[in-house]
């Protein structure tokens, strides 16, 4: 008689990752509203005036899928786009900057904080920043969660067009250095939403943390 062996086998689907596939799913204003908790979601955050949407647009290869307002911090809601079967972006409240009554802000707050410790399908966040002004203390803040949390982390340095070539290589430098205590798994990278400084590779790092759910575990029965 054959002694049973257990054993596991990730079976990988063949389907590959496309951001421009990513449709509009709804808008939430709290956890509670947002799509069953299944499957793989990468979070977008940052300071208000990061220049999340046009990241978010650049990288799905969609000139309107985040809504772009000339005054920072509209993005009042959890935005939810479908990328494919349980993969999706998540674009969360901007955070810091915005000129809004203190009650908001507060709101705003929650509704994030409420996200990034509760939702378990998150897998992946990408934490933008103004490469002018990299690391403010509520960057750092979530970094640092994100760390503990043993979450990966992309922190795209935006705007990378308004400094010269070097000047952006020597922050990315600097802000890497600064985080490598965390000894976490962390990548920092230049971007440019005009210029599409980052995108080819800063896509190819989320469309690797989306395909997990395409890796389907399985057991044989006894």
């Amino acid at each position: 008689m054959w002694p049973y062996l257990c054993f596991r086998k990730l079976i990988l689907s063949t389907s590959v990752v496309h951001l421009s596939k990513a449709t509009f799913t709804i808008s939430a204003p709290d956890i509670r509203r947002l799509p069953e908790d299944t499957g793989i979601e990468v979070a977008f955050a940052g300071r208000s005036n990061a220049g999340k949407s046009s990241a978010l647009n650049t990288l799905t290869n969609q000139k309107s899928l985040a809504r772009i307002s000339k005054t920072p911090g509209r993005t009042q809601l959890i935005n939810v786009f479908e990328v494919g079967e349980n993969q999706r972006l998540i674009d969360l409240p901007g955070y810091g900057f915005a000129k809004v009554p203190l009650e908001m802000k507060k709101k705003w707050q929650k509704a994030l904080g409420e996200y990034l410790e509760k939702r378990k399908s998150l897998k992946g966040l990408v934490v933008l920043m103004d490469i002018r002004h990299p690391l403010k203390d509520l960057d750092r803040d979530l970094i640092e969660w994100a760390a503990d949390s043993k979450l990966p982390v992309l922190a795209l340095l935006t705007k990378s067009d308004k400094l010269s070539s070097g000047k952006a290589s020597a922050e990315v430098l600097k802000v890497k250095k600064n985080l490598s205590a965390l000894n976490a798994d962390i990548r920092v990278q230049a971007f440019s939403s005009l210029k599409r400084t980052g995108c080819d590779s800063a896509n190819q790092i989320i469309c690797d943390w989306l395909a997990q759910a395409n890796k389907i575990e399985s057991t044989p029965e006894n």
